[in-house]
């Protein structure tokens, strides 16, 4: 690959990235707002603990399997952006057989499963349960049977996910999930919720319908139309998409399983305790979620062809400018949660059944949370370029020892810290996944780390400085003024602009590489204007 060429695939991928993060902009905000709505109905009490319980089963399919980063998305990618070689035209025959044929298998695989949780959704849940109350495990068995079709829902839509991104059809497939917020959303204001749940699941089970036929419509315009297709052991393709999907499905599976190990201790917690826990995580993938998936969705179809084409130079550039521009912008996303993040929770969740004590119990959360949000960035990054490599089974065999290493700091932290031991233990386990990840793929490629190393250690100065200044800021505000939400929007913003300008101004004192492009390129924009 020449060097005009590399240039011209980064300006696109980066690009992409721009656009992506104002699709999933959207997307989260829909989401905020539907957490929002749940909190203000349900706060954070036993019927919103068995929702969330419930749910997490069908969020398997429909977000771990069926999103960015998914099994079914990533072998997706990983074979059909091979095998296609014209994507302004129709999919041939061979394309649209293997089509039909991993959607076939998928429909099958997962209406059994969806079969199981409706018929034995007790029997299921005692399994999550282990120290939750009768009345606990009666509400989220109830509520799992109604969202059980979200599973035959969410494995579909991974597929679909995965041939939308190979065409480089960015914006629905990150703009979909949001139907998920908007059916629950619809649903419950409609309603006014009630004291079981059972709209909230009615919701769910509407925005998953919705979110599937948004897809199946896309799909169908660029020239794939499902027709059952048992053709799973003659088919070289089929087979090569197995090979890719089974060690990555039980990947997903063993991550998974970790959040269910959190479920099952949390369970002998106060009640709300899980709830609290599902409204930190999210609000920590507000920004998280966003920022990983608008760099490493265009970046891992690019990993693939550079692999393809065996240009390892390409895949070092790439994967070291990936990486490092989600450490720094991580870095000022950590900084900010860990000063705003009392004040954020209280802006946007406290009212209706939602008091003080959850605003605080989340906070607490969401601190230790924050804590993995380089681990995760690196351990996402790593994890592509692996199966760029066709190597699922690494991630695997990796993820499957953080299971053991997650059991063990529950069991230590939990009687210590309560559910915020579970929180700082999610964060130890995707430091030690990310830390073996990066060692093991020097196996693979010498990606040369000096470089990033010191633009690291450059962000962690400057981010210590950040939040140190944040912080006194905060401190002061809150001396002068009694809080309100008038007064605590105005302070968020202030302590935002403040931080933010801060970290990019430091950043360019201390010649940070991305700091330096970002400036290179807001020059050359101007100076186009200019001519």
């Amino acid at each position: 690959m020449t060097g005009e060429v590399k240039r011209e695939e980064g300006q696109g991928l980066f690009k992409a990235a721009g656009w992506i993060a104002v699709i999933i902009l959207l997307s989260k905000i829909a989401g905020f707002l539907r957490d929002v709505v749940i909190a203000n109905y349900y706060g954070a009490g036993i019927i919103s603990d068995a929702y969330f319980y419930a749910y997490q089963i069908p969020a398997l399919v429909l977000i771990i399997l069926g999103g960015v980063g998914g099994p079914f998305h990533s072998a997706t990618v990983a074979v059909f952006s091979k095998l296609i070689k014209d994507f302004s035209k129709k999919p041939d025959e061979s394309v649209k057989k293997l089509f039909n044929t991993f959607e076939t298998f998928s429909i099958i695989l997962f209406l059994i499963l969806a079969l199981l949780c409706f018929f034995f959704p007790n029997e299921i849940m005692k399994l999550i349960i282990g120290g939750g109350n009768v009345e606990l495990l009666q509400y989220a068995s109830n509520l799992l049977r109604i969202m059980s079709p979200v599973i035959l829902i969410g494995a579909v839509i991974g597929l679909y996910y995965g041939i939308l991104v190979t065409y480089k059809r960015f914006l629905l497939p990150n703009i979909s999930p949001s139907m998920l917020s908007i059916g629950i959303i619809i649903v419950l204001l409609f309603t006014k919720g009630d004291n079981t749940g059972f709209y909230l699941a009615i919701g769910t089970l509407l925005g998953a319908i919705l979110q599937w036929v948004l897809q199946t419509n896309a799909i169908k315009k660029l020239g794939y139309g499902f027709k059952p297709c048992f053709d799973f052991f003659e088919n070289k393709n089929f087979n090569e998409i197995l090979e890719l999907l089974f060690p990555a499905f039980l990947s997903s599976t063993i991550g998974q399983l970790g959040v269910y190990i959190d479920m099952f201790f949390s369970s002998s917690l106060k009640e709300g305790a899980w709830t609290a826990f599902g409204y930190a995580n999210r609000i920590f993938q507000f920004p998280v979620g966003m920022l990983l998936t608008a760099i490493l969705v265009p970046l891992f179809p690019l990993f693939s062809k550079l692999v393809a084409n065996n240009d390892k130079e390409g895949i070092r550039h790439y994967y070291k400018k990936g990486v490092g521009t989600l450490i720094y912008a991580g870095s000022l996303l950590m900084t900010m949660l860990f000063v705003m993040g009392k004040d954020a929770i209280r802006l946007a969740l406290q009212r209706g059944a939602f008091n003080d004590d959850a605003t605080v119990l989340v906070s607490e959360i969401l601190f230790f949370i924050s804590l993995s949000i380089i681990p995760y960035v690196v351990r996402d990054s790593a994890t592509r370029l692996f199966y760029s490599f066709n190597d699922s089974k690494t991630p695997f065999i990796i993820a499957t020892s953080c299971i053991i290493v997650k059991i063990l700091l529950n069991m230590s932290l939990v009687n210590l810290m309560g559910i915020n031991g579970i929180a700082l233990s999610t964060s130890l386990v995707t430091l030690f996944n990310a830390t073996m990840l990066t060692a093991l793929l020097t196996k693979k490629i010498s990606i040369g780390y000096k470089e990033l190393i010191e633009n690291c250690i450059k962000i962690l100065i400057v981010s210590v400085i950040v939040y140190i200044l944040g912080y006194s800021i905060s401190n002061f505000i809150s001396t002068l003024f009694e809080w309100n939400f008038i007064i605590g929007f105005i302070k968020l913003v202030i302590i935002s602009i403040c931080m933010i300008l801060s970290y990019f101004g430091l950043s360019h004192i201390f010649k940070i590489d991305y700091t330096e492009e970002l400036i290179e390129k807001i020059r050359s924009k101007s100076g186009q204007k200019n001519v």
